[in-house]
């Protein structure tokens, strides 16, 4: 295509937008509205995701051993956890270091738990880590079938609620998205029909002089792309602002803990991306249904 076919097709867009100002109007602010719903959706998700990510790393399996299982019978339990192909590592913790490590955890209240220094009541334990987290229910069940294994813990109901809640956040994410994106591809695809109604005799005298059906279709399709790019901007401009401003806010009160909100660079960036695209996306996909639905030519 030539660029002087391409630069008339552009002022031709840009007129059609300017000639339907409400209609472009409703359209550019049902993408500005659709996409702040779902930029701030996505900022949410991302950083959920990356919480449950830092999570799901942390769930670990402890398997007891029993207080009668010999060293030998600990070295055959620990190969035959290790031989479950969900396992990642194995890593053994005596039951000296358990007992540390509950008086630490109980502070003031666990100075009484050094009496038992002596004859220490808690068993070995193996900590195990599986490949996927998600399999951690999956393994444990697996190993509390081993010979030697007093019991195994592994936050059954926290892991449980955890994975459910990650899986219903992601479902309704996508659910809430996909609803946005066409209640914005509906109102664009009126409005490019609305400005084919209205160049309707245009188009017919278009065709008989012999303009291709491409030739009279760009102008549509571009129109749609703009309306797509005007309604991602000020989602990417408010998004960012008070997504840097909650960063600088809520980060520095997280210090110390696991969680940690993603960075606003390069995170925002890659945001600002995606939103363009899907506002092109939108508007070009609205236009192109307008086209092959009420375009007769």
């Amino acid at each position: 295509m030539k660029i002087r076919t391409i630069g008339r097709h552009a002022r031709e867009s840009l007129k059609s937008l300017s000639r339907n100002g409400w209609m472009t109007f409703a359209s550019v602010s049902a993408v500005t509205v659709t996409l702040i719903l779902v930029g701030v959706f996505f900022v949410i998700m991302m950083n959920l995701n990356r919480v449950a990510q830092t999570v799901e790393e942390d769930v670990q399996i402890r398997v007891h051993i029993d207080v009668a299982a010999s060293k030998q019978d600990q070295d055959l339990l620990k190969s035959e956890i290790q031989a479950i192909p969900e396992v990642k590592t194995v890593t053994f913790s005596p039951k000296e270091k358990e007992l540390n490590d509950l008086v630490k955890r109980m502070g003031d209240e666990g100075k009484a738990f050094k009496l038992y220094k002596q004859d220490n009541p808690l068993n070995d334990v193996f900590i195990v880590k599986t490949v996927h987290p998600t399999d951690t229910m999956k393994t444990a069940k697996k190993i509390e079938k081993l010979k030697f294994v007093a019991k195994v813990k592994y936050g059954q109901d926290k892991v449980e609620k955890l994975f459910k809640f990650i899986k219903a956040s992601r479902n309704v994410g996508v659910v809430l998205i996909i609803g946005l994106f066409l209640t914005a591809v509906f109102l664009i695809s009126n409005t490019i029909k609305i400005t084919i109604i209205a160049r309707r005799r245009e188009i017919k005298i278009m065709k008989l002089v012999g303009a291709t059906n491409s030739f009279i279709r760009w102008p549509f399709f571009l129109e749609g792309l703009w309306l797509g790019i005007l309604g991602a901007i000020l989602p990417i401009v408010l998004i960012s602002i008070a997504y840097y401003r909650a960063y600088d806010y809520i980060n520095p009160k997280l210090a110390g803990t696991f969680i940690k909100l993603l960075p606003f660079d390069p995170f925002m960036y890659q945001v600002s991306g995606i939103l363009l695209l899907m506002g092109a996306l939108i508007g070009v996909w609205g236009s192109v249904m307008s086209v092959r639905k009420f375009l007769k030519v």
